[in-house]
């Protein structure tokens, strides 16, 4: 099958690797996917550029990466076209692109989730400008004393602060209305933080291995949110019956009420949720494959069930149903991602990557560490004109580990990006470390007739944060 991908990331770089065996092309890619893909340049919020290269390339099915294409509506121009797409419509979309929709949809569905106030831009007249000034502060008086300020909008995973701070939680509000977008005011969700992809065909459901990243820069869930730094795969932490829960508390009835609103969801659904004392409670939706959650989860599919492309194919065509059950291969999986200095505020890049023995990967012969998707993916990377591969982003590499246990898993992946240097770089030393020490606690179910869904205290990292 002829298989476009769109988008240009460590998550894409693993959906190649699990498409692998098919004939793909990757718009607009990065540097190292060219072992597995034919690389184009497309525009991905342009709905028309990106159908005339699925013509050029005489695509059969195209898989969507990231939001940004599918609140484009690249997605619904792509079936106008005859072409089959993994990828909700644009309309769908908003669960992701608009946290107010994911809320209303909520609210109908029954399903829990964290309370919240919306406070849009004002006029910038002088009564305007005072009324949002009282609606900012009443916001902060109901929703303290751990603060949870987001923008209502597609943000890259970077557009959430959670702070005990009430001046620095104002400051960020204050920015999001100054450009232009409302702000989300919520409550803090107790509980850690399961992250669950489910491919989603109408009111069909199948989830994948149940994961959890980190967000925060630095050690010890220190400095600011990113786009993830980090995560793992499966949960050991996690009740027997979690996924099955998140499942038939959310992903379903969510599901359900987007066919209700004849919206109907096809794609990828995934779903952030807090585990606390009232059972999994939703802290955001997005509309796609999460990063770099996607990378360990992908990377423990078994090839002794449907592959990736069918799992896809079915979702994208209404055959999900029918789909034979997923397979999984035993134990962990772990990514740790590797940084570029000045991430997430600003990234250095052009630095030359280096691995092993100091080779760089280069068109002479290099580093085979830094071709090898099995442990290596590409996120942000690029070629200078001696071939070497240097920095092209904020997430340069994802590093890939494999164990029978989590500790294992992620002693493999460490192990691996010891090797490799790019100058200034850096990354967590402390992935899954939690979890592995026993430190994440579910607390006991409560009744959630009680529906009380405030906050408290999480004990694996910032459930706030938003999953890209």
């Amino acid at each position: 099958m002829r298989i476009l991908v769109i988008g240009s990331g460590g998550r894409e770089h693993a959906l190649l690797h699990g498409l692998a065996g098919h004939e793909l092309t990757v718009a607009p890619g990065n540097a190292g996917m060219h072992s597995l893909a034919d690389v184009r340049p497309v525009d991905v919020q342009d709905p028309a550029s990106v159908v005339a290269l699925a013509r050029e390339v005489d695509a059969e099915f195209v898989v969507i990466g990231p939001e940004i294409p599918l609140v484009a509506g690249v997605s619904d121009a792509l079936r106008e076209a005859g072409v089959a797409v993994f990828g909700p419509s644009q309309a769908a979309a908003q669960l992701e692109g608009s946290k107010a929709f994911a809320k209303d949809v909520m609210a109908a569905a029954g399903v829990l989730t964290a309370s919240a106030t919306q406070v849009a831009p004002g006029s910038g007249a002088a009564d305007a400008a005072a009324a949002l000034e009282a609606a900012l502060e009443a916001a902060l008086d109901e929703y303290g004393p751990t603060y949870v300020v987001k923008d209502d909008g597609l943000a890259g995973g970077k557009g959430v602060v959670v702070t005990p701070d009430r001046e620095a939680a104002k400051a960020h509000a204050e920015a999001v209305l100054a450009a232009g977008n409302p702000v989300l005011f919520e409550s803090f969700l107790e509980g850690p933080e399961v992250s669950l992809f489910c491919l989603v065909d109408g009111e069909t459901v199948v989830p994948l291995l149940p994961a959890q990243d980190h967000k925060r820069a630095y050690d010890n869930d220190e400095g600011p949110n990113t786009g993830g730094m980090g995560a793992y795969c499966p949960l050991p932490w996690l009740p027997d019956d979690g996924v099955e829960r998140i499942v038939a508390e959310i992903a379903e009835p969510v599901a359900r009420e987007m066919v209700a609103r004849g919206i109907p969801y096809q794609g990828l659904l995934y779903v952030g949720a807090a585990w606390g004392p009232f059972g999994p409670a939703v802290v955001e939706f997005n509309a796609r494959f999460g990063d770099p959650e996607t990378q360990p989860v992908l990377s423990m599919l078994d090839p002794s069930g449907p592959s990736l492309a069918d799992a896809l194919f079915a979702t994208a065509t209404g055959t999900l149903s029918s789909l034979p059950s997923l397979a999984w291969k035993p134990g962990f999986a772990a990514t740790v991602v590797l940084a570029s200095s000045g991430y997430p505020a600003g990234p250095k890049t052009g630095d030359v990557i280096s691995a092993g023995d100091g080779a760089s990967g280069g068109a002479a012969g290099g580093a085979a560490l830094l071709d090898d998707p099995t442990r290596v993916l590409h996120a942000g990377t690029g070629r200078n004109e001696d071939g070497d591969y240097v920095s092209a982003g904020g997430r340069v590499l994802n590093v890939l580990g494999h164990g029978e246990t989590l500790e294992a898993a992620v002693a493999a992946a460490y192990s691996v990006i010891e090797q490799i240097e790019l100058p200034g770089s850096f990354y967590r030393k402390d992935i899954a470390r939690p979890a592995i020490e026993g430190a994440i606690a579910v607390v006991p179910a409560e009744d959630t007739s009680a529906g009380d869904t405030s906050a408290g205290d999480t004990s694996a990292g910032d459930t706030s944060a938003e999953g890209e």
